[in-house]
């Protein structure tokens, strides 16, 4: 595997073998050339690297679609979004694409004019955004914004990278102005979140591979000695396994690598070790820790944002695991990545394959994940989602517990405990008072924010207390769920059970109160999707007040209720057939 400090030695794997590959197919990805000549674009049995370049192919005439040409526009250079904006990172995205598909023998874009002066358009864009201090604006959010500069900036000196390695001098002095601005202004910028500093540490980086200066190189270990922030079973602090949690791994990769700080890969390890225990049945990967935007969204092509990572570490490691993780992301890896790091283009060691069947903790973000082949379970801490289930198609995405009891009876448990008959949920003691007059008496402003500003402050009496816990118990081909709550009595109690859309519900009725809500009956119900029959209960509603006020509002899709009254203690099985 080539150093990636040696500028001689990668630019002739990338000039020589990884364009090879990419037009023949094989040869130079580790197969000592049988076949050569092999594999081509138009093989009925196309290669990774083929497959790469026609994907890549197919984006570029959509980009060339899209970008905007009219010389009179401001947004010239630049593609519009789905709202009708412009963002620079449209503009740095036409760059990469075309950079690498104008330097790619296999291309149908090789050494295409057409491309070189739409570059020049996206040139032009950017150095019209690009602020004094040297950075792009997010129009939807952030203004002069050094973090979104460094989403930019990795896009931008990969493309001019690539033009040097191949010496295009004409196209890698489109974006030198940027590049060199960019730099000056992310060696002082702030950031907003937690992986903005290795996002403009790893922009840094590649400004600095491609015009050296110590300040750079400061500002990253100013960034680097706050350490990185990843817990002992290998989350970043964001939590966010299908957004920010593959953007950390990539960036700290391009750090590692331009700066030969192998040290920080290690995180990268951690990451995709935990990441391997995060996958259902279909791949998708277990959102509902992420405190981000893709917090329980649903993740039909997640693992593709762990190829870079766990196809640079299968080969950098020897790591069969890292290996099979990567064959499992769908889509097209891009090809100016395997430009860059020739080496995502070898076969890699032997898969390893990856675990099915486990029981595992992470405390760390108060997650347990069981999975038995088919069967694929989450039971979790300080969220109200405390458990869903899959069994192939069919998915519970949560079972939630809710009581009225002040607008404070939202179930979230607080502690866990495994014993032998399962996992013991509890949330601390809710308290629920009323307030006496101040003694000695005292006055308080006239506003609405003063009266609760000093509530608290207040003595209070009439004090009730509600008390709710769940324990779930794995059972030979399903899920028990003992529910409780319990404290002042006759108090509505509502138990949601909400399934993934397209599935077949029986043995519920209708109710007239919300639309897609569901009572269950006494004997139970069913909810079928695909192949699988997912048994439900016993049931029980003697109220239809599901949505209790000020607990979260019902989920989207079907969800099926079991309803009742504190004290409240039901058991609740789930069964595959």
């Amino acid at each position: 595997m080539a150093k990636p400090s040696d500028c001689s030695r990668r630019a002739f794997l990338t000039g020589a073998a990884a364009t090879a590959v990419i037009a023949g197919g094989r040869g130079a990805a580790g197969r000592e050339g049988r076949d050569a000549g092999r594999g081509s674009v138009d093989s009925e049995k196309p290669t990774l690297a083929t497959e790469i370049v026609r994907g890549h192919d197919a984006g570029v005439e959509e980009l060339l679609e899209r970008q905007v040409t009219d010389p009179e526009s401001p947004w010239r250079g630049a593609s519009p979004d789905e709202f009708g904006l412009y963002w620079p990172h449209s503009a740095a995205g036409v760059l990469d694409a075309f950079t690498a598909a104008l330097l790619t023998p296999a291309s149908k874009f090789y050494k295409s004019n057409v491309l070189a002066e739409r570059m020049r358009l996206a040139a032009g864009f950017l150095g019209r955004e690009q602020s004094e201090q040297g950075y792009v604006t997010l129009p939807t959010a952030n203004v002069n914004s050094p973090p979104d500069t460094g989403f930019v900036v990795r896009n931008v000196a990969t493309a001019t990278l690539l033009a040097r390695r191949h010496g295009e001098r004409d196209l890698e002095k489109l974006t030198a102005s940027f590049l060199r601005r960019a730099g000056k202004g992310l060696a002082v910028g702030g950031v907003h979140t937690p992986n903005h500093r290795w996002v403009v540490s790893a922009a840094l980086a590649q400004i600095h591979e491609l015009y050296p200066d110590p300040a750079l190189v400061g500002r990253i270990d100013q960034w680097l000695a706050e350490g990185i922030d990843i817990t002992k079973d290998g989350f970043y602090s964001e939590r966010s396994t299908l957004g920010y949690g593959p953007t950390c791994n990539n960036a700290l990769i391009a750090v590692a690598s331009k700066l030969e700080r192998p040290e920080l890969l290690q995180p990268v390890r951690d990451n995709l070790d935990a990441t391997i225990y995060l996958i259902h049945p279909g791949d998708e990967v277990v959102t509902e820790i992420s405190r981000r935007q893709d917090a329980d969204s649903r993740a039909g092509r997640g693992l593709s944002r762990y190829w870079f990572a766990s196809r640079y570490l299968a080969a950098h490691d020897g790591n069969g695991r890292y290996a099979a993780l990567a064959d499992l992301g769908t889509g097209t890896p891009s090809l100016s990545d395997v430009m860059e790091y020739p080496e995502l283009l070898q076969e890699g060691p032997a898969r390893v394959p990856l675990p099915d069947t486990y029981e595992r903790q992470f405390e760390s973000v108060g997650l347990t994940r069981v999975r038995r082949g088919e069967t694929s379970a989450n039971v979790l801490l300080g969220n109200s989602r405390f458990f869903s289930v899959r069994r192939g198609e069919a998915v519970i995405n949560a079972v939630r517990l809710a009581t009225a009891f002040f607008g404070k009876g939202q179930f979230v448990p607080d502690t866990m405990e495994k014993t032998r008959d399962g996992y013991h949920l509890r949330q601390r003691a809710v308290e629920g008072p009323y307030y006496q007059p101040f003694e000695p008496p005292r006055r308080i402003g006239a506003s609405v924010e003063a009266w609760y500003g000093a509530r608290e402050e207040r003595p209070k009496s009439e004090v009730s207390y509600l008390e709710q816990s769940a324990i779930v118990t794995e059972l030979p081909s399903g899920f028990r769920l003992q529910l409780r709550s319990t404290g002042p009595t006759k108090m509505p109690v509502s138990v949601e059970i909400n399934f993934r859309e397209g599935g077949t519900l029986d043995g519920v009725r209708a109710s007239s109160r919300a639309a897609d809500t569901w009572l269950l009956a006494e004997g139970g119900g069913t909810y079928q999707l695909g192949n699988t029959r997912i048994r439900l209960g016993p049931g029980a509603h003697p109220h239809e007040y599901t949505q209790v006020r000020d607990t979260e509002p019902k989920l989207s899709g079907p969800s099926v209720y079991v309803t009742g009254y504190t004290p409240f203690v039901h058991t609740i099985e789930f069964h595959w057939s």
